[in-house]
Order: structure tokens, then C-alpha cells, then sequence
């Protein structure tokens, strides 16, 4: 994902907003539909930024907690209140933040293009799919 062509600023957060973040991405985003145990579970698709162009914003620091499992590399955060995770670290990409599209704010996305990251077989979808790419900063 080119971050610096089209790019606008997303607002979103968790369900009872207490945490609340903007992040700089295009207004058209490639979704990652992951069928690991944990994204399984959750329903999870997100998109993958840059760290630097990730904020969480005011107080949310103190509504978040975070659950790691298996190689603990991923650092899955959700909020205390009511349990929803907006945004966390992957296993794919530990400098770069993963957004759950559904939880952006409506009105700044405007197509989202759904891909498969096989996370049964992590380390090989990791080599086929090319989803390392997603937290490099574009020059």
C-alpha cells in the first residue's frame, strides 16, 4: 500500500470510544481478511500502515490492554471497556500498525479491495503475498 499517494487522514476507534486514533492512509485501502485462530474468532480485516502514521489520540493509551499468544510477536490491543480491537501490532509487520477497516470512521474510505493472508500457514502465506511490504514508508 502506497501511504503517500491519495493519502487522507482516518479517524475511527473502539465501539464505546473511548479509544480513539487517526491514521494517514489512501482513501482507498487493501484489506487483509486473515484466518488465523485469533483473527478467525474476531472477524478480523484490517489494513497495515506505517507506525509513523498511526496516532492514538488523548487518554486512549489508559482503555487499552493487550493480548499476545503462540510467538507472542503480535500484540493484539483492544479496548478494556468494551472489548473491541480497532488497531494492534502484527506478526507480519512489527513496524507498522493493522487498522480494522469496520472501525474507521464512516466517510474517508472509499473502496477497499479484500485480500487472503493464510495465517493457518503463516509463514508461507508471509512469503507469497507480499504483506511485509504494507509497513514500509513510500519515498
Amino acid at each position: 500500500m502506497d501511504s503517500s499517494k491519495n493519502a487522507v487522514v482516518h479517524s475511527g476507534g473502539c465501539h464505546c470510544r473511548k479509544v480513539r486514533w487517526k491514521v494517514e492512509a489512501p482513501s482507498s485501502v487493501v484489506a487483509w481478511k486473515c484466518n488465523c485462530s485469533n483473527c478467525f474468532m474476531r472477524g478480523n480485516t484490517h489494513f497495515i500502515v506505517p507506525a509513523e502514521k498511526f496516532e492514538l489520540l488523548g487518554d486512549s493509551e489508559q482503555f487499552l490492554t493487550t493480548y499476545t499468544f503462540g510467538t507472542h510477536s503480535a500484540k493484539h490491543t483492544f479496548c478494556k471497556i468494551c472489548g473491541i480491537t480497532s488497531f494492534y501490532v502484527p506478526r507480519s509487520n512489527q513496524d507498522g500498525i493493522s487498522v480494522t477497516f469496520m472501525c474507521v470512521d464512516q466517510g474517508t474510505i472509499t473502496h477497499v479491495e479484500i485480500k487472503n493472508f493464510d495465517g493457518k500457514n503463516w509463514e508461507s502465506s508471509y512469503g507469497e503475498t507480499g504483506i511485509a511490504s504494507c509497513s514500509k514508508l513510500q519515498k
